[in-house]
């Protein structure tokens, strides 16, 4: 193939990175955001690996890929991808696929609507501020007890947030950053041993995402957290995904009321504010809500990534 250029640019929420694809990707054709998915995830995923994997990203790294919508009402669509695959949500990456977009001069501060695989979400621009809707999100299961071979016992819930995530309660782990290491190590092993006690969100689909909760360093917020992404690397913002999982199993817990206000804390100290609204439909008889979750993200570079054949790593390093 002749040397191919892909523009992007580069932000970070809360300290978590987003690379966002401004022209230069696959052509995905027309069709759902789903469908364009999996044709991102057939026909072009070794330019997935090649943006945001070594030796151009790493597994910190989370793309979007911008789409033309299906509907002029959207401001944009968009397809989050990782060091290992696809996400049909990302929060972090939606607050900055915002402040990307005004960059690009796309859009202005006020509300807008974002196309994405699993549905539409709304967002609220304000400077470097951003506030979104997200899908509407819900605690499956409760109280899960899991032994985790080489550390012990350890119970969570089970919460859908546009990603599944296992949410532990008990944890004694202290949520420090000089940690981060043991707190990878223990994570991988509690989703290992979901997946070894086949322990699934809905349609079997596997929980890739482990939260631990602790008290917050600023006492002005209500929770600090530890968030392990499906890539092995953690996330440096609250998550919002997750933080949409955690809303949920304090509203079906009956612990946060609609309206209230919860202030995530991450684990390098950053900060999502977030409170939720009953959602119109529930999902059979789980108490469903949706999520609002703000936060700030910041425009950090802009570049060309050169793809060079003649590199004998040119579509990145697979692990």
């Amino acid at each position: 193939m002749p040397i191919k250029t892909i523009n992007v640019i580069d932000s970070h929420t809360g300290g978590e990175p987003t690379r966002i694809v401004v022209s230069g990707g696959p052509d995905l054709g027309s069709g759902s955001l789903t469908q364009r998915l999996n044709r991102f995830q057939r026909d072009f995923d070794e330019i997935r690996n090649a943006i945001v994997n070594e030796p151009r990203g790493s597994d910190e790294v989370v793309g979007g890929l911008i789409c033309e919508p299906t509907d002029p009402k959207f401001a944009a669509g968009v397809i989050f991808f990782n060091n290992t695959g696809y996400l049909r949500m990302c929060g972090h990456g939606t607050i900055g696929l915002m402040v990307t977009l005004k960059h690009l001069g796309k859009i202005a501060d006020g509300a807008h609507l974002i196309e994405t695989p699993v549905g539409t979400v709304a967002a609220e621009l304000t400077g470097h501020e951003v506030s979104f809707q997200n899908v509407p999100s819900y605690r499956l299961l409760a109280d899960v007890e899991l032994e985790v071979p080489g550390y012990g016992t350890v119970v969570g819930d089970v919460a859908w947030g546009g990603n599944w995530f296992f949410l532990v309660k008990n944890s004694a782990e202290e949520l420090t950053i000089d940690r981060v290491d043991r707190l990878t190590k223990i994570t991988l092993q509690i989703r290992s041993a979901l997946r070894d006690q086949g322990i699934t969100g809905t349609d079997d689909e596997a929980i890739d995402h482990i939260e631990l909760f602790g008290p917050p360093v600023d006492p002005d917020n209500d929770s600090r957290n530890f968030v392990l992404c499906p890539g092995g690397a953690y996330d440096r913002s609250p998550c919002g995904t997750g933080t949409s999982a955690k809303l949920a199993c304090l509203a079906a817990a009956g612990k946060l009321k609609p309206g209230e206000l919860w202030r995530q804390e991450s684990i390098v100290g950053s900060l999502f504010t977030c409170s939720y609204q009953p959602a119109k439909a529930s999902e059979g008889e789980l108490v469903t809500i949706v999520p609002t979750i703000t936060g700030e993200a910041y425009v950090c570079a802009e570049a060309k990534l050169i793809l060079n054949p003649d590199d004998p790593f040119c579509m990145g390093i697979v692990k």
